[in-house]
């Protein structure tokens, strides 16, 4: 392999792993920045300007806590479980296209680590072994607490899974292809997907909350009955990992709707941009499209949050089971319906 090619998408790694985890860090300025917004509060504004070294701080404190181990028989697996969240959160973004393409140095560059043919497989491949690091950490506690927090969030994921990738299954039959960078680049202008399955992307968006185990979908971890759920024993930075995660895996599931539904890095006016700014300046755009419509999805996601009342688990499972996917179902039969219908025309010469 060419070692130009090692060495750019060694930087694009690196570049897309720091976004991650910057926006992970300042995802928690941001959730009680807008909690207290919501809540006619403060918020953070001690630590820097605006409370902006608050993460900072909180980072520096989970660094120097002390490190506590329950009495259990699998301390291996203990250290494992928050191994896993943390790395499946930061392994979503690696088919991520975060923009077209810069031209430097005589090469184009696509801004994406790699782009996968079958990238929304990959996507959800990934997030789908992220519920081992809750369930093993949960079970390793030895913590009936964090056992029964852990079961929850099992069964939610698996629940909430099924859903989602039905409701990409009606998208998959309208775009004809797995890859982000395939989807993004029919975007193009304001041809973005959501006006055309809209159904598909309510069900996706609530199935992002489940998936992260947001509000009203937190019952693996909720204070009031279970401590602090699957992560109950944990502490110092092992902890930190866990919190990250949920932070990360918000981050990354606003990408993927942008991505999916909003366009992704297209925006109104690209061609446009292209031709008269050049290939650089349009795309550096298309990334700052990209970047608000994330920050957009992720407003909501704590907007929810200090909005909606958790949701019992019955009340949980009813909606995933028997709201959820037979809607996705109904709706794949009505875009298997209309492309039909379509071919047939097509074939008529209507």
């Amino acid at each position: 392999m060419d070692s130009t090619i090692i060495i750019e998408k060694s930087v694009i790694i690196v570049a897309v792993f720091a976004l991650t985890m910057l926006m992970a860090m300042y995802s928690t300025w941001a959730e009680r920045k807008v909690a207290a917004w919501l809540q006619d509060r403060v918020g953070p504004n001690r630590a820097g300007p605006f409370g902006l070294f608050q993460p900072l701080a909180d980072g520096l404190k989970l660094f120097s806590k002390e490190e506590f181990e329950p009495n259990t028989p699998n301390r291996f697996l203990f250290f494992v479980g928050p191994a896993i969240a943390m790395s499946t959160a930061l392994m979503t973004s690696a088919v991520i296209p975060w923009g077209d393409k810069l031209h430097l140095f005589g090469r184009d560059i696509l801004l994406q680590a790699t782009d996968l043919n079958i990238g929304l497989l990959y996507f959800f491949g990934v997030v789908s072994v992220g519920v081992y690091g809750i369930m093993i950490g949960g079970w390793a506690s030895n913590n009936k607490f964090s056992l029964m927090g852990a079961v929850r969030a099992a069964s939610q994921m698996v629940s909430y899974e099924v859903a989602m990738g039905l409701s990409m299954i009606a998208l998959l039959m309208m775009t004809g292809t797995l890859s982000l960078r395939e989807i993004s680049a029919q975007q193009a202008g304001m041809n973005w997907n959501v006006f055309y399955q809209p159904l598909s992307f309510v069900i996706f968006l609530i199935c992002a909350f489940a998936e992260a185990n947001r509000t009203p979908f937190d019952l693996a971890e909720c204070e009031s009955e279970l401590i602090g759920g699957y992560h109950t024993e944990y502490s110092s930075m092992k902890m930190g990992f866990y919190l990250f995660a949920e932070y990360a895996n918000m981050f990354i599931s606003s990408t993927i709707l942008a991505v999916l539904f909003f366009g992704g890095y297209n925006y109104p006016g690209m061609s446009w941009a292209v031709e008269n700014w050049g290939v650089n300046i349009a795309n550096v755009l298309g990334f700052g499209a990209l970047f608000i419509k994330l920050c957009g999805f992720i407003f909501f996601f704590m907007w929810v949050r200090w909005t909606i009342p958790r949701f019992r688990y019955d009340q949980l499972m009813h909606l995933g089971w028997r709201i959820l996917i037979p809607l996705s179902i109904i709706n794949i039969m009505i875009v298997g319906v209309v492309i039909l219908r379509a071919e047939i025309f097509a074939y008529l010469g209507f």
